[in-house]
């Protein structure tokens, strides 16, 4: 190796800093993890060159086979490990050695608790990339340059992960990265050939490119070839490649973790390949938990793209559709060409074929979940259930596929899980229902003991109980599943068809009629603040309710408009009212128009605070409470 040049010392951003002194002081379950990590690293950048050097084959230089080699040094106490990948210019190595990217590192360190016992673990688990190397090394040095630049912009990083590194310009031959990690003292067990084998076969089997070692020598030391001879380790092709019966669960969970960072196993996943008409092979799995960025529409998602084994790109969101953008997975295909560009995948047909047989693949794999392993799915359902809920809107096709995926707390059910299907809800029908009847609000308790379910609890018709702030949204394109339609609860004129026998019918007619002038004196009372006043069906307990108009927003649409800052159309609640309740029967006597105003008025906010509205004015409903206690208590 050449003189150092240009050689400066730089800091470490401040994560990485609070990252390594974690690794250096604490203790660890699984270090065995870093040579995993480091494989990984080295796995990526021969892809990338593989994929650089569809357009710059000279970028292969040497045309030597790539690969990556691990080799150790039981006296100097050094493990290495070696590349002849796409390497790094010296601007990248800072970027890339010296600061946190996005992959989820970030969000690693926020689940840190401070517990130094949890957190080794977690970061035993997780590994987070080439600071790994610090679990097991006091000295890191990395000597790298990148494909296509003169072997004098090599660069030499080192740093003892104490808040800062060394970085320098070198000379190298070959282009790639060779990694040193010189061990801590206890942990010489890695300065051996038996263990690092152990290592990489548990852990990078799967990885589709030779990971050489050195081949054990038995005999007579002064019988030692002068270079080490090379041996091949692990099976050195892409695990979707091999035939499910020749993969293990161990293999599909740690192929899962290299391809999407996690640290968690997956749920579940689907291994295919498709042969006919279009052809390609798919692994899509199903994560163990959200990631941080599931909320944000525009993060980065997607497939792993090879082509014909060759990698393309590392998240083409093509393939699957937005509502299914927590899928990780590989998808090799031999029908696209392969220079493909984002531009060429937006506009070819193919894509499109694809697209609509794996989003169907994904669904299926749910279905089955479901099915197989409802405890699972029920992990699945509170990490990534407001997801799925996005798939009526964005995807006709599937609209009933991903509506019997869907789940609801119900009155029929525990308290406030989100456990029942629309299949279990339309097998528990009574005789004569042919609708879904659901309520939407902020809340479980607030549905849960709303005065909307009074006549529902009195039939023991079961209601679905809907909470999340996406669900009335949702069900404004869900209107039917399995040939029933869905009907608010909360919305109209209520109508329960057959489940109302024609006494009833009769019943609720005559009283109408026998209560029209209280409805008149309600209507003048309330004035511009309703649209309507009539007799509630609902109601066998509260004294009042407020209905939404047929096409008019419910109250969590209007929420959500309002607080994005756009215009809400006006609109005006529905007052019924309850006519066999005491208060109501005290209201319809009460010969003071003022007075009857006041506890009109009254009713109508407490109405309105029952279906979790907020008043218009507070001040004027204290005020007339207030009011009317102190003519009680005269």
């Amino acid at each position: 190796m050449s003189v150092e040049t240009q050689k400066e010392t730089l800091g470490f951003q401040t994560e990485v800093k609070q990252l390594l002194h974690l690794m250096i002081h604490s203790l660890y379950s699984n270090k065995e993890i870093f040579l995993r990590e480091l494989i990984s690293n080295a796995s990526d950048a021969v892809d990338k060159l593989r994929f650089e050097a569809l357009a710059k084959p000279e970028l292969l230089e040497d045309g030597a086979e790539l690969k990556i080699r691990v080799s150790f040094d039981k006296d100097a106490k050094t493990v290495t490990l070696e590349d002849n990948g796409i390497g790094m210019s010296r601007e990248e190595t800072i970027a890339h050695l010296g600061t946190i990217a996005k992959s989820g590192t970030a969000d690693f360190l926020k689940n840190l608790s401070g517990d130094q016992k949890k957190d080794s673990s977690l970061i035993g688990q997780f590994g987070v990339g080439f600071y790994s190397a610090f679990i097991v090394a006091d000295k890191v040095e990395v000597f790298t340059r990148r494909a296509g630049l003169a072997a004098g912009e090599g660069v030499h990083w080192a740093s003892k992960g104490e808040g800062e590194f060394e970085i320098a310009t070198v000379e190298k031959a070959e282009r790639g990265t060779r990694i040193v990690l010189h061990l801590k003292s206890g942990e010489e067990e890695f300065a051996d050939g038996w263990r690092l084998r152990n290592v990489i076969k548990k852990y990078s089997d799967h990885i589709g490119l030779p990971i050489e070692l050195p081949k054990e020598f038995h005999g007579e030391e002064k019988d030692k070839p002068a270079e080490p001879e090379w041996e091949v380790v692990n099976r050195a092709s892409a695990l979707w490649t091999r035939p499910r019966t020749e993969v293990t669960d161990e293999q599909y969970q740690e192929f899962y973790k290299h391809v999407s960072h996690d640290y968690d196993n997956p749920l579940s996943w689907s291994h295919n390949k498709v042969e006919g008409k279009l052809e390609y092979t798919s692994l899509l799995y199903v994560p163990g938990r959200a990631p941080f960025d599931l909320y944000q529409r525009e993060a980065p998602r997607g497939l792993k793209l090879y082509v014909q084994r060759v990698f393309i790109m590392d998240q083409a969101d093509e393939f699957l559709p937005l509502y299914l953008r927590f899928i990780k997975g590989v998808v090799d295909s031999n029908d696209l060409s392969l220079n493909v560009s984002r531009e060429i995948l937006q506009k070819d047909p193919v894509i499109d074929s694809m697209k609509s047989a794996l989003t169907k693949r994904v669904l299926d794999m749910l279905e089955k979940l479901a099915k197989n392993e409802p405890e699972q799915y029920k992990t699945f359902w509170k990490n990534f259930g407001q997801v799925l809920k996005e798939g009526p809107a964005e995807d006709f096709a599937n609209k009933e596929k991903i509506a019997g995926l869907l789940r609801f707390a119900s009155t029929a059910e525990g308290e406030g899980e989100q456990v029942v299907s629309l299949g279990d809800y339309v097998s528990r029908l009574k005789q004569g229902q042919d609708k879904i009847y659901f309520l939407t609000g902020e809340s479980y308790a607030q549905v849960k003991n709303s005065p909307h379910l009074e006549v529902f609890r009195k039939k023991g018709i079961e209601v679905l109980l809907l909470t999340d702030r996406i669900d009335e949204w949702l069900m404004s394109y869900l209107t039917e599943f399995d040939g029933k339609s869905f009907v608010d609860v909360a919305r109209g004129d209520l109508d329960l068809g057959l489940l109302d026998s024609e006494e009833d019918k009769k019943a609720q007619e005559e009283v109408a009629k026998s209560k029209e002038g209280l409805v008149e004196r309600l209507k003048t009372a309330l004035g511009e603040q309703v649209a309507e006043v009539r007799v509630s069906h609902r109601l066998t307990d509260s004294p009042a309710i407020l209905a939404i108009g047929e096409q008019d927003l419910g109250l969590q649409m209007r929420q959500i408009l309002e607080a994005s800052g756009q215009k809400v159309p006006d609109s005006k609640p529905i007052f019924e009212f309850n006519p066999s309740h005491p208060l109501i029967e005290k209201l319809d006597a009460e010969p003071d128009e003022d007075r009857f105003g006041d506890l009109s008025h009254i009713l109508f906010d407490q109405a309105a605070l029952a279906a979790g509205d907020s008043l218009k004015d507070p001040a004027a409903y204290v005020q007339r409470l207030n009011k009317l206690l102190i003519e009680l208590s005269a």
